[in-house]
């Protein structure tokens, strides 16, 4: 009887996982730094799965790591929630909305062409916009309620400004845990623990880094000695997502030289997915999908979308045993405050550029941002509801326009 009760029990968390996923990946538009801003109001202020320390812990750390940011966050939570299962429901459910859509899109321009209205892609757009800004706001009063930690996070926002790339954040992050560390010894313990259970052995965080490691060395040379193309997809995918920082904006882009240039690829095919991949929800590391399925059909697009997430799975698990462990210490408690500060700043200088920047054209987008602020922020509107109003008023917008 208890057996079949904690069964029941986990399988319920796993569904709640996969249900909640799946609603942000049928939702989630704007690109990562709207996605953290989608899963702090789901996970932190709805559902209260974790606590506003504890959520930015996990960005802190995920920003540190290569691959999609949002995506390892999300696999993060399914598996402080329901374990191994839990992590892989919440993947499955927030990527595959937007990687069946590309897939469809992928067979849709093989026959016909597909083209995109701009009208409506642009209020997402500006939904982003609010989304990213009502973040920022909650995470800012709890993350830097003090001037100590407010000039952490413009110093950090000032370093992403000054050097615009992966490096750059990396060097936020890391001058915001040693300016933590030496002065913010005296804050109260963070509380967030006991709001991210963990119950990965610190043995089989190991064997995962061990796995990453001999995939990232060994594929290649595999690659190199056969003329299997799953092989060679399976290595290129791989490698993007092993060792590309600064989540989807920074693979896209990358992906043209290592599909166009064999061949596989056309440039005119590889650019109308690049932009389709800027409209659908959900992670942008699912161009993968639509990358596989020009390529050899729905079967090469299970292969490059496995190959290019698997590293962050093998990353997140194997680094949270070490983090959580960590993270106790009190004077990587001061670390992280200084840390949590810099993810504040990292936010703000994403939430201008490319958040703002590309949302924010005219008059008529600032006003359309602002009705939705006020409904995500005074009314309490879902964040689905928000962006489906937000498409419609954009595209209404562009025909007036």
């Amino acid at each position: 009887m208890t057996a079949s009760y904690r069964s029941s029990h986990a399988a319920g968390r796993v569904a709640d996982v996969f249900l909640a996923f799946l609603k942000l990946g049928l939702t989630s538009f704007g690109g990562p730094v709207a996605h953290l801003g989608y899963f702090r109001q789901e996970f932190v202020e709805r559902r209260k799965w974790l606590d506003e320390t504890s959520f930015a812990d996990v960005i802190a750390l995920c920003q540190f790591l290569p691959g999609p940011a949002s995506s390892q966050v999300g696999i993060a939570i399914g598996l402080s929630r329901a374990g191994y299962a839990g992590a892989l429901a919440a993947w499955t459910a927030f990527t595959l909305p937007s990687a069946l859509a590309l897939i469809l899109f992928a067979y849709a321009i093989s026959t016909s062409g597909v083209p995109l209205d701009a009208g409506w892609l642009h209020g997402l757009k500006v939904a982003a916009v609010a989304v990213v800004a009502l973040a920022i706001l909650g995470m800012a009063r709890t993350l830097t309620p003090d001037r100590q930690r407010a000039a952490l996070a413009i110093i950090a926002m000032a370093i992403a400004f000054a050097v615009p790339s992966s490096l750059g954040q990396v060097a936020a992050i890391v001058f915001g845990g040693l300016a933590g560390a030496l002065l913010l010894r005296n804050g109260a313990p963070s509380t967030g623990e006991a709001h991210l259970p963990l119950t990965i052995r610190r043995s089989s965080g190991a064997f995962c880094l061990a796995v990453f490691a001999i995939l990232l060395v060994g594929l290649p040379l595999a690659a190199s000695l056969s003329d299997l193309e799953t092989v060679h997809l399976f290595d290129k995918f791989f490698r993007a997502g092993a060792l590309v920082f600064g989540g989807g904006h920074v693979v896209l882009p990358l992906l043209q030289s290592e599909v166009v240039a064999p061949g596989w690829v056309s440039n005119d095919a590889f650019l109308a997915g690049y932009g389709a991949a800027q409209a659908v929800p959900g992670p942008l590391f699912t161009f993968a999908a639509y990358l596989g399925t020009v390529i050899g059909g729905a079967g090469t697009a299970a292969l490059c979308l496995v190959a290019i997430f698997l590293p962050s799975f093998l990353l997140v698990i194997g680094t949270l045993p070490f983090w959580q462990e960590l993270r106790r210490r009190p004077i990587a408690q001061a670390l992280l405050r200084g840390v949590n500060a810099s993810v504040v700043g990292l936010l703000l200088a994403a939430f201008y550029d490319p958040v703002w920047t590309s949302g924010i054209l005219s008059k008529g987008d600032f006003a359309l941002a602002a009705a939705d602020f006020a409904l995500l922020y005074l009314w309490k509107a879902p964040p689905w509801l928000v962006v489906v109003l937000s498409a419609v008023a954009g595209q209404a917008l562009a025909t007036l326009a």
